[in-house]
């Protein structure tokens, strides 16, 4: 096993699951938002603010590109899976899970985030066609489609480590 990326819309439990997970693998967890502010010395809103969304997501590629550690998990951030080279990268490197979680169960997780630049300049309708904008995307990168509703973060987590085990076992 190489690494394993989450991808999901934002508010899919993407760094919940991960700090979880890499807790139960004992590997180590990063959260790519986290690395990039670290990288920045800025806050997520801060780097949309001064230099915009699109700076924003190649500080996410660049990320990609030079990250060193092999074995860990990697919360990405809700937009990584829009870029083509992203998906590569993510899919030549590690696992990719899905984690599928419907919009209503998003929506009620983000609504209140003001650390979420995407949400504070954006109304709900607008969100929810972001949302099914990069599904698709997100089914591109996945290796693996998790489905998120009505589940637990134990069950979730417990299902994704008895994946990485199934398939390092072979």
């Amino acid at each position: 096993m190489k690494r394993v990326y989450l991808v999901g819309f934002m508010g899919s439990g993407k760094s919940a699951i991960g700090k979880r997970l890499g807790t139960l693998l004992n590997l180590p967890f990063y959260d790519m938002d986290t690395e990039i502010a670290k990288r920045t010395g800025m806050t997520i809103p801060q780097i949309f603010e001064t230099y915009g969304e699109e700076s924003f997501r190649e500080m996410e590629t660049e990320f990609l590109r030079t990250f060193h550690d092999s074995y860990c998990i990697i919360a990405t951030g809700g937009g990584v899976a829009m870029r083509e080279e992203n998906r590569k990268i993510m899919r030549r490197t590690g696992l990719v899970f899905f984690l599928n979680s419907s919009f209503r169960d998003i929506w009620r997780r983000i609504s209140t985030d003001s650390n979420r630049p995407i949400v504070q300049r954006s109304s709900r309708h607008e969100l929810e066609r972001l949302f099914h904008k990069r599904k698709p995307l997100y089914l591109q990168s996945a290796h693996f489609k998790v489905e998120t509703t009505n589940r637990t973060l134990n069950e979730i987590t417990q299902y994704i480590a008895s994946q990485i085990v199934r398939l390092t076992i072979q």
